[in-house]
């Protein structure tokens, strides 16, 4: 089985149990009862609906205010070494995932701090750049790299920890069409779970669920096309 793939039938379940996030008196997202399951889930919605505080709920980078969130019957707050395991996050801007100047570097100082061997660094890092085409930027400076490049380069720091999902924050924001469908292509292909925020709405019209957000809740949620659909109409 490959590097990050599921036995046939298996998908990651997330359960919200009337978890809440406030910051200084506001509500970022309202309490929310859901179970998220599935291969492919999208999540849109207006800039502020809560789409992101939502999406770094599930692997513990935002703790809920009130309630609970847990991912395979694990707690993202008591349980959150674990959780954290499972559930990868590449951010919106890959300048903040990338703290050394090599990628190569970047990469297995992430592995160390997951505790693998250092006799498996350098396999671990070469199979996560390879996965994705780019195994010729291992030795590249981070400021070197296109906006493209350094989109599948954040990717590969967190593909090469193995997490059963990856959580991706507007994974094309800012890259011109080419790298766009690159990075879209790249998505499809993954063989881990994925749940991805995006403004690009033709990234998730594949998506077998999508999320849609208004003022921290969830208004829409049903196939890709419907709840598309159904936003667009929100805002026309």
């Amino acid at each position: 089985m490959t590097p990050g793939q599921q036995k046939p039938g298996t998908h990651l379940k997330i359960e919200f149990l009337e978890a809440e996030v406030t910051f200084e008196g506001r509500t970022a997202l309202h309490p929310l009862k859901l179970d998220l399951t599935g291969r492919r889930v999208g999540i849109i919605g207006l800039n502020g609906s809560g789409k992101t505080t939502f999406a770094r709920l599930i692997n513990g980078l935002t703790k809920p205010t009130k309630g609970s969130v847990s991912v395979n019957g694990r707690d993202t707050v008591t349980e959150a070494e674990a959780v954290n395991a499972d559930a990868g996050f590449v951010f919106q801007s890959p300048q903040n995932q990338i703290i050394l100047p090599i990628l190569k570097d970047d990469i297995e100082l992430g592995l160390k701090a997951r505790g693998v061997a250092k006799a498996d660094l350098a396999a671990r890092t070469e199979e996560a750049l390879s996965r994705l085409g780019i195994a010729h930027l291992a030795k590249r400076r981070a400021h070197e790299l296109s906006g493209g490049e350094l989109q599948l380069a954040a990717l590969a720091t967190v593909l090469a920890t193995r997490p059963s999902l990856v959580i991706l924050d507007e994974p094309t924001n800012q890259l011109d069409l080419q790298n766009r469908r690159r990075v879209a292509e790249t998505i499809d292909a993954l063989n881990e779970d994925v749940i991805a925020i995006s403004h690009d709405l033709t990234v998730l019209a594949s998506f077998e669920r999508v999320l849609l957000f208004h003022d921290g809740r969830v208004v829409g949620d049903g196939p890709a096309d419907d709840v598309i659909h159904q936003y667009e109409a929100m805002n026309r």
